[in-house]
């Protein structure tokens, strides 16, 4: 069995899916309009893909069992970058216990991301 997708539903398909393709630099190709509308969204096709949906019921928006963690070259660059772009953060880069460097902060539904960066082992 392999994860084949990951989707966060939403009251707002359209607000949602531009902020992850700001968020993940992803430019939006000619001819995906099939992709793209105000129900369903693709945001990542390749790999493990993430949609943004609309299932037709409201959205309470209190999404506290579930992250999106994604990993960065540089997460202190990232943070610089989503100040810029007005992103709330949670947490600023910190060094976590197990050695990767993570930020925390949430997109316009409230749900908690994290960016991380993980150190390249120094062992041979």
């Amino acid at each position: 069995m392999v994860l084949g997708e990951v989707s966060l539903q939403t009251n707002d398909v359209v607000k949602l899916s531009e902020f992850y393709r700001k968020l993940l630099k992803i430019e939006i190709k000619e001819n995906s309009d099939k992709y793209r509308n105000e129900v369903h969204q693709f945001i990542l096709t390749e790999g493990v893909g993430l949609t943004v949906y609309n299932n037709g019921k409201y959205k309470n928006n209190n999404n506290e069992n579930i992250c999106l963690a994604f990993t960065v070259d540089n997460v202190d660059e990232e943070y610089n970058r989503l100040l810029k772009i007005g992103v709330k953060i949670i947490e600023p880069p910190k060094i976590q216990p197990w050695g990767a460097k993570n930020m925390h902060f949430i997109d316009p539904d409230g749900n908690h991301i994290y960016f991380r960066s993980i150190p390249k082992s120094t062992t041979p």
